[in-house]
């Protein structure tokens, strides 16, 4: 773990001055160090820690103390072979230690409104919603549970490519639906700190200002090539866009988000129960 300061101008490729004095600082370097692990070796994360991770994950805030995720460790073989099928590119599906799958779950708060003789009185998007950050909050305790027991691990938003499959594999009911998948093991190396767009981007003072945009977008696309340069084999839609002098993240960004998917998404949801208006 180094300085606050330089775990910072390393995540965002530039001096960003942070207190260095703050307390819990070894929590805040682990969260400044993260970094995302997609090969593991092949030892065996115990039960024991296995069970801590899950405690420490769903200690995360949910909306109204209402609990509304599902976690669904797959562990048949043959359940794992199905849905690593599903996304061959991603190798890591089929052969990490652990597989989990986060899932949102409007269904347990509605049984038990059926269980208590009350009506369930919320039957809209924001049942959705509710349950879908209240899943994403536990998966990042996951994550920040994981790195700090030695452990790494890789979230899987592809899984929502392949939703009905997905569902189908692990019989999600009526009313729950996959968030996110999430390999988990040992990591082989200790892999690398993926620069971040400045804060100075992201966070706004009292109003929205995105007026700025261009030019700091286009410096984040320098720095970040300064320190690591896509190779031109990692070119997306070369046949439709060609291959420009300089291709930065905003390019391969913009690529990736202009081809279309998960048009099954909310179809999938008003089949399983969710009313989207």
């Amino acid at each position: 773990m180094g300085k606050l300061s330089e775990l910072a101008a390393q995540r965002f490729g530039m001096a960003w001055p942070v207190a260095e004095d703050a307390p819990g600082a070894e929590t805040l370097s682990a969260m400044l160090s993260h970094r995302t692990h997609r090969r593991f070796t092949e030892q065996a994360v115990t039960e024991e820690t296995l069970n801590l991770l899950y405690a420490c994950a769903l200690s995360a805030p949910a909306k109204s103390d209402l609990q509304q995720t599902a976690i669904i460790r797959v562990r048949d073989p043959a359940k794992r072979r199905a849905i690593a099928d599903l996304m061959p590119e991603m190798g890591w599906i089929g052969t990490c230690p652990v597989f989990l799958l986060f899932c949102g779950d409007s269904r347990r708060i509605r049984k038990l409104c059926e269980l208590r003789g009350h009506a369930f009185a919320n039957d809209h998007l924001d049942a959705f919603l509710n349950a879908a950050v209240d899943t994403a909050l536990i998966l990042q305790n996951f994550v920040t549970a994981s790195q700090a027991a030695g452990l790494g691990c890789c979230p899987i938003s592809v899984v929502r490519n392949h939703i009905d499959a997905i569902a189908e594999i692990t019989a999600l009911p009526e009313h729950v639906f996959p968030l996110a998948g999430m390999c988990l093991g040992y990591p082989i190396h200790a892999g690398f700190t993926s620069t971040r767009l400045p804060p100075e981007l992201i966070v706004h003072e009292d109003q929205y200002d995105d007026s700025e945009l261009t030019a700091k977008i286009d410096a984040y696309d320098q720095r970040r090539n300064g320190i690591y340069t896509i190779p031109p084999e990692k070119y997306r839609q070369t046949a439709e866009h060609g291959s420009p002098d300089f291709y930065g993240w905003s390019e391969d960004k913009t690529r990736q988000v202009s081809v279309r998917e998960r048009d099954d998404l909310a179809a999938y949801l008003r089949r399983h129960g969710f009313c989207l208006d």
